[in-house]
Parts: C-alpha cells; sequence; structure tokens
C-alpha cells in the first residue's frame, strides 16, 4: 500500500502523517517550518527535507528524516511516544549535524 504524502511547499515531503488530526498537523507545521528555516541557514544547498512517520503498536511514533543538502544526504531518526518531541528531537539531530 502507498503511503499518502503531504507536501508543504516544494522542498517539504511527509509520509505516514495523512492520519494525524487537524490541530496536531497545524503544531507540527510549525515546528518542521522553524527548523527548515534553521537548515536553509546552516546548510550549504538546501534541496528538500523528507519525514516519514511509522506507528509502532499505535502507541509510539517513529520519524525517519532525510535531508538533501547539496547532493548529500542527511538522515536521522527518532521515537517517542510523544509526536511533537519526536519530530523535534529528529529534527533537532539533522540541524545538530551542520555544527
Amino acid at each position: 500500500m502507498e503511503e499518502a504524502t503531504i507536501q508543504l511547499g516544494n522542498k517539504i515531503e511527509l509520509s505516514g502523517f495523512s492520519d494525524i488530526d487537524r490541530q496536531s498537523m497545524t503544531i507540527l507545521k510549525k515546528i518542521i517550518g522553524n527548523y527548515v528555516n534553521k537548515m536553509e541557514t546552516a546548510s550549504k544547498n538546501f534541496e528538500k527535507l523528507y519525514l516519514r512517520l511509522k506507528k509502532i503498536h499505535d502507541k509510539k511514533f517513529e520519524i525517519h528524516a532525510k535531508l538533501m543538502d547539496n547532493g548529500q544526504a542527511i538522515t536521522a531518526e527518532s521515537t517517542d511516544f510523544n509526536l511533537f518531541v519526536c519530530t523535534d528531537s529528529v529534527l533537532k539531530k539533522i540541524l545538530n549535524s551542520f555544527q
């Protein structure tokens, strides 16, 4: 089964997020947008950010992130019971790879 993808602008692609409720999605977009702004500043040539969400036993969230920067892939993953903590954690890992 193909996962539905959600495009946020032309540089962010989310998959596995289609069953997240509207209020949570609004918060996620703000978290992701803030990190993307920082990543664009820190990266050489920000191309695209991919986030893939998987639910584990309907309790835990696992997010895999891949940032394409100047032809290079930077990846990270995070698992947490809280979707927002998980998202923040995985994006922080990607951003910290520029330090």
